[in-house]
């Protein structure tokens, strides 16, 4: 009896003790993906974005004076090139910054330029993922990658961490902004995954009640004979 009726109040508090952890003013649901929404069905690698130190291969068709490899794109995300001297690299894709240069090389120079532009090293695009995860860390992305790849990154969540409480922060324009993820939704593919650009934050919420629940256990004998809750 007397077991029993710990049980009652501890559940009772563990109740009083689940309140959200994330700010209410964020999206939720539905509307979370209107901040950060899923990758496109065609989304692919030619997709990156350029940055600051990352590096490009260039090759002009029929032109080996004007091709150049491993050139880097500077801190202030330029690139400089024969010819067509500094070009903003950062913010582009590949084909984005391939057509500049066409444009560019085009305007004095050649009659109907090809530009190829490839990617060869990234340094730029980082995501950091915090809060209750077992590796927090600043971790590098190359291509499409989804919030579940980003906490499998960290060495996925901890023991108290409350997964239907994992905001990523994303800054637009000078400006932040940020959305409530459940991913226990997810993973059971109830909810899709969204995508992470680079410089997004992730952060997986803390349970105030798997915590009180591993304190109790860790603290009352009485009560190990019982299996933990899930929340």
């Amino acid at each position: 009896m007397v077991k029993h009726l710990v049980v009652v109040l501890l559940i009772g508090l563990l109740a009083a003790c689940a309140g959200s952890n994330a700010s209410s003013s964020l999206p939720r649901g539905g509307a979370a993906y209107d901040v950060i929404p899923v990758a496109a069905a065609d989304r692919t690698s030619q997709d990156y974005r350029i940055g600051p130190l990352d590096s490009v291969d260039i090759t002009v068709f029929q032109e080996p004076d004007l091709s150049v490899k491993s050139l880097a794109v500077d801190a202030s995300g330029n690139i400089a090139m024969p010819l067509v001297g500094a070009v903003t690299a950062a913010g582009k894709t590949a084909s984005e910054l391939s057509a500049e240069l066409e444009k560019r090389l085009a305007q004095k120079y050649l009659v109907n330029p090809q530009v190829t532009v490839t990617v060869s090293g990234s340094v730029s695009q980082k995501v950091i993922v915090q809060g209750q995860v077992t590796v927090p860390g600043v971790y590098e992305i190359k291509g499409p990658t989804t919030l579940l790849e980003a906490i499998s990154m960290a060495k996925g969540e901890t023991r108290i961490a409350a997964l239907k409480e994992v905001v990523v922060f994303r800054t637009v324009s000078g400006q932040r902004m940020g959305a409530v993820f459940d991913v226990d939704s997810i993973r059971r593919g109830d909810a899709k995954d969204p995508e992470l650009l680079g410089n997004d934050v992730v952060v997986v919420g803390y349970s105030n009640s798997k915590s009180l629940w591993r304190d109790v256990l860790s603290t009352t004998p009485l009560l190990s004979i019982f299996r933990p809750l899930a929340f």
